[in-house]
């Protein structure tokens, strides 16, 4: 093999090495998705982020067939006491060897205009979008039965 051979296969395995590295460090785990009914316009995802890496990422963005709009949310209380939903542009930071725990009452994937009623048991496709680990394409069931299980504290930036 020649030396520009030999230097092209390199790059080329260093390069998919990365991209394998990347996607690896990044897992989600037991996420579900709500809606308030059939005629809902709107629903959400919650979901465990585990990022197994030696560097913090963030989840920047989440895109979706099943809305016209996918967005990074939040509950805010505001001074009269009242919470309100609110966008996180900068999304979240997910520290490195830890869990991040989007989940009802906080952190949360918005779905505004639904293309489709959530129905029981289907599977939304949602693809996360994270700043080091790039896109990460997930299934999320439905789940409209779902309860918040409790116990997961939701990390703040």
């Amino acid at each position: 093999m020649s030396l520009k051979s030999n230097l092209l296969a390199t790059m080329a395995a260093v390069t998919l090495a990365t991209t394998a590295f990347a996607e690896s460090t990044i897992a989600v785990d037991d996420a579900y998705a709500r809606s308030s009914g059939k005629t809902a316009k709107a629903g959400a995802a919650f979901m465990m982020i585990q990022n197994s890496g030696d560097t913090d990422d963030r989840l920047i963005g989440a895109k979706s067939d099943a809305a016209a709009r996918v967005e990074l949310h939040t509950h805010k209380i505001d001074d009269a006491g009242v919470a309100k939903m609110i966008e996180v542009e900068e999304g979240f930071v997910i520290p490195a060897g830890e869990t991040y725990m989007l989940q009802r009452g906080g952190d949360h994937v918005m779905f505004m205009g639904l293309t489709a009623p959530f129905e029981q048991g289907a599977k939304v496709p949602v693809t996360l979008i994270f700043e080091n680990a790039g896109e990460v394409e997930i299934e999320i069931p439905v789940d409209l039965d779902r309860k918040d299980k409790g116990g997961h504290g939701s990390h703040s930036n």
